[in-house]
Parts: structure tokens; sequence; C-alpha cells
């Protein structure tokens, strides 16, 4: 079971130039091949398929850890794309003056036609994400190996996105999630190596590119967020400890399990937008509901 809050797991600034074109790259690292999409269902259904948990439990803890991070990743490159779309149609009520008429240039025409100028669960071409994107093959060994190729495959595209958009809200996003990724694949990396005895370590960093080449990065880093994985629970997954430890792979610093989440941060306020009819609603009154919060001692 996940327990959520309404927090993010980085601060995201607003756009300086909200562009629905680096959206559009955005979505890639939300619903394509190596999106967060992909990594969230592959860590969650192999960790509801696990076979043999008792003897194995400590890889089993490792797995359903990251898969309830991949959740707020979900949330954060959502958000991202979000705000750079917010903006960048006219709002207004009047439906006769084209107030979307600039978005036929937009690549991604689907943002406008299809939600409320918002996120949508497909890549950087429009492609909606699929669960043949899922790989749980029941074999941990092959699992491991597979989540370890997900995340240096995810980290490639991260970087290509990188050099496409210079907006400050993706290049927030993509350093923090640079940051985490690389931990993933740490994670796994050691993983593979406490199953199989190879120095899988050695591999790391795939691609060459360390995470102190993107300024963004660099943040997070010197709060050692490259160093630590998180439980995500109080009281459950804590054998992933067992595997995550030892020298980080490219500085050396040791690894650190840490129970519970990191630093959370309060998500933006997404605008309204009239002229997609989002969120409607016109005739709702919020006194009904403030008026109800008092009686019931519900914080409003």
């Amino acid at each position: 079971m996940i327990s959520r809050m309404d927090r993010l797991a980085v601060d995201l600034p607003k756009p300086k130039n909200p562009s629905p074109n680096d959206a559009a790259a955005v979505q890639e690292l939300l619903g394509g091949k190596f999106g967060e999409m992909s990594t969230l269902m592959n860590y969650t259904f192999q960790s509801f398929n696990f076979r043999g948990r008792d003897r194995l439990r400590p890889f089993y803890d490792l797995i359903a850890s990251i898969a309830a991070e991949e959740y707020g990743h979900i949330e954060a490159v959502s958000y991202a794309i979000n705000l750079l779309l917010t903006g960048t149609s006219k709002r207004g009520t009047d439906p006769t003056k084209t107030p979307l008429a600039d978005t036929t240039d937009a690549r991604n025409t689907r943002h406008f036609i299809a939600s409320g100028q918002a996120a949508l669960p497909m890549d950087s071409m429009g492609d909606f994400w699929t669960g043949a994107n899922v790989f749980s093959s029941g074999n941990l060994k092959l699992d491991l190996l597979h989540n370890f190729f997900l995340e240096c495959g995810a980290r490639a595209n991260k970087m290509r996105v990188y050099e496409m958009v210079s907006d400050p809200t993706a290049r927030q996003m993509l350093g923090y999630l640079l940051v985490r990724g690389g931990v993933h694949v740490v994670a796994y990396a050691v993983a593979l190596e406490k199953l199989t005895g190879v120095e899988v370590r050695k591999l790391v960093p795939v691609p060459e590119l360390k995470n102190d080449a993107f300024p963004e990065a660099l943040q997070f880093m010197k709060n050692k967020e490259h160093l630590k994985l998180y439980s995500f629970s109080q009281s459950d997954y804590q054998q992933a400890g067992l595997i995550f430890n030892g020298p980080h792979p490219e500085d050396g610093q040791p690894l650190e399990f840490v129970i519970g989440h990191p630093e959370t941060f309060a998500p933006p306020v997404l605008e309204e937008e009239p002229q997609l009819n989002s969120p409607g609603a016109e005739n709702y009154d919020p006194q009904m509901f403030i008026d109800m919060a008092k009686k019931m001692g519900i914080k409003f």
C-alpha cells in the first residue's frame, strides 16, 4: 500500500518562458519507453510478483522502495510539463476568438485537445505509454539486470532532454532526477554484485558523463542525495539497507540507506484555463465547504 502526501520531491520554479514544445520534449521522461511510468510499473509489478521473498527479502525490499520513489518522480515530471504549458494559450471564455489558435504550431496538440493543457501518459511524439514496457520475468537476476539497463537508458534520455530545454523549471526537475536516478543505477548495480559477485559498479556511470556536469544537479549532490536510498516507509522495507551499502563508485563516499522519505515541497498551484474548460464547475460555491469544514473541524 502507498501512503500519499500532497507534496513534491523537488521544489520547481515557475518557467521564465512557457513552451509547449519544451513540454513535448519532457513528455519522453514521463511516458517514453525509458520514462518514469516505465520505471514505476516495472518495479511495482516485480515487487507484486516477487516469489521467495522470505529468503530474498533484502532484494524485495530494495525493489519495493525504489518503486515507491518512482511514483513521486512521475508527479515531478508531470508538474514540470504542466508549468511549461501554463500560459501558452490565451485565457478567456469566448471560443469565437480562437484562444487556442497559436497551439496549432505546438509539436503535441494533444496537450490542448485531449487534456486541459496538461501532462498525458505519452512520450515526446504523442504515442501513449503501454504496459508492453513492463518487464517482470520472475527471475531475480534477470529482473535486476533489466532494471540496471532501464535506469541507464532513462539517464541517457534525461541528459539529452536537458540539452534540448533551457528553462529553469525543466532543468531543476532534470537535475534532481539525474541525481536520484543515479542512485537507482548504483542500487541495482550493488544488488547484482551481492547476488552474483560481478563488479557491476565498475560500469557506472552509464552514459559516461557524470552528474556534476549539470549545474542543477550539484545542489542535490551537496546534500548527498546521490548517496541516499530511502525506504519510503517508517516500518517496512528496511532490509534494503543490507544491499545498499559500501562506497559510491564515483566519489568513494559511503552509501546510506535512510528510513523514511526525503525532504518534500509544496506543489505549485496550477492556474485555471477557462479557454479549455479546465477545470470547469463555474457554479461551485467554496463557501459551502468552508462552512462544513468548520462544523467538522477539518482544516480548509
